[in-house]
């Protein structure tokens, strides 16, 4: 629950530090802090250390490292830039969020752009004098320590870029994020606050100043300014909404003043997209986009479709056997959380309607409904429905030859669960 209930400054932290700037930025403060203090170092060792160095040894090593990191870095850059347009154009642009985050590749760039950073101070420090004899010789060890890192550091890059931003890759990605929200949203649909059955009839509505999506909502702090004022809030724009003049924040029941406006305005970080961390429907809906695009007319890939149905089955089973937590942490704040039968629509509904007219998808479509309805008995009547919806788009599209192989293969799938009719 507390990744679930994380606070907006916490959230912010974790937020930027996905950001690659903001590893690159780190690296590059060590790296010339390292190369500055090389010259401080050698006073300190309590032995005399140094190397009989060839004339411009250090700088001739230091020179290489510009030049090559600069092209690497450039090289790192493109093709990062390609993988994201290449997730864009292939899969769904709401993975590009998931490559830009990948440590993997900010580590790369990040340790490239540092080593070109840590070799500019250097040579420029060894032009004016800076270090002494006994410096020379640690810069020239600290050399030779980057060197390996940047060595190994590539090697890794290498072989990550034989599988980073193809589809598959894409895939893995979004069903991870997906995965993570779900679990999240199945141990604690309410975010610890209480559920919300209704709005109160005296609430007043509490709208933002702005349109967005809300992608974060700080329940502690929603609970605390409850407290504080003595009031009920209900959270109507829960995350992946998006908030208007038709939908409010919230609707405060008890007296609100404009302290208690501004401080709900606080609790809600409003964007112009969506985001995976609070908002459990996103990544299905992400993970649904990348199989509608894989059947549509110019792609005609009911393989990566079925992969889609898989990579589906595989996150809301593990949303089914998670078990809720009911405890109530903020006593006087109310949420209305997403329903499953809103997931398995978001799920199950463009897929079904894309792929109405090919029979391997819609087979293996009643397959991972029939399995999830094992999962979970309790939901059952879900899956069958969206098993019977599909069961219709699809005979309604194939021929009667495909028709009776989808009845077919209806029939073994749900055999024993109450064959939707």
């Amino acid at each position: 629950m507390a990744k679930a209930v994380r606070g907006s400054v916490a959230s912010f932290f974790l937020r930027l530090g996905r950001q690659v700037w903001v590893r690159a930025a780190i690296f590059t403060v060590i790296a010339v802090l390292v190369a500055l203090a090389a010259r401080f170092l050698g006073p300190l060792l309590p032995f005399s250390f140094s190397i009989d160095l060839g004339q411009n040894a250090v700088g001739s090593l230091l020179q290489i490292i510009a030049t090559a990191m600069l092209t690497v870095s450039t090289f790192s850059v493109t093709a990062m830039v390609t993988a994201f347009s290449s997730a864009t154009t292939t899969a769904t642009p709401r993975s590009t969020s998931l490559l830009i985050a990948d440590p993997t590749s900010q580590n790369a760039v990040s340790t490239f752009v540092g080593a070109f950073a840590f070799s500019l101070v250097g040579i420029v420090a060894l032009s004016t004098d800076y270090y002494t004899e006994q410096g020379r010789t640690i810069l020239f060890v600290g050399t030779l320590v980057i060197i390996a890192i940047v060595v190994v550091t590539l090697l890794r890059w290498i072989s990550h870029l034989s599988t980073f931003g193809r589809m598959a890759d894409v895939i893995d990605r979004v069903e991870k994020a997906a995965t993570t929200s779900l679990e999240l949203w199945a141990s604690s649909p309410t975010l610890g606050a209480r559920r919300s059955t209704r709005t109160p009839a005296d609430a007043t509505a509490v709208s933002a100043d702005e349109v967005g999506y809300v992608t974060h909502v700080d329940i502690a702090g929603l609970d605390r300014l409850a407290h504080s004022h003595g009031v009920d809030i209900h959270v109507h724009a829960s995350p992946g909404r998006i908030a208007d003049a038709r939908v409010p924040l919230t609707f405060v029941r008890g007296d609100i003043d404009d302290a208690l406006r501004a401080g709900i305005r606080r609790c809600f970080r409003l964007e112009h997209h969506r985001t995976f961390e609070q908002d459990p429907r996103f990544g299905v809906i992400a993970l649904t986009e990348i199989g509608s695009r894989a059947l549509s007319a110019a792609t005609n890939d009911p393989g990566t479709a079925i992969e889609v149905i898989a990579a589906l089955q595989r996150v809301l089973s593990r949303a089914l056997v998670t078990e809720p937590s009911y405890d109530v942490a903020y006593e006087r704040v109310f949420v209305t959380p997403p329903t499953l039968r809103d997931l398995v629509a978001d799920a199950f509904r463009p897929l079904a309607r894309d792929g109405a007219a090919d029979v391997e998808v819609q087979v293996r479509l009643q397959k991972c409904l029939a399995s999830l309805a094992a999962t979970s008995p309790a939901h059952e009547h879900l899956f069958q429905d969206a098993a019977r919806a599909a069961f219709d788009r699809g005979r309604r599209a194939l021929d009667r030859a495909d028709t009776r192989v989808l009845r077919a293969a209806m029939r073994s799938a749900w055999a024993g669960h109450g064959i939707p009719s």
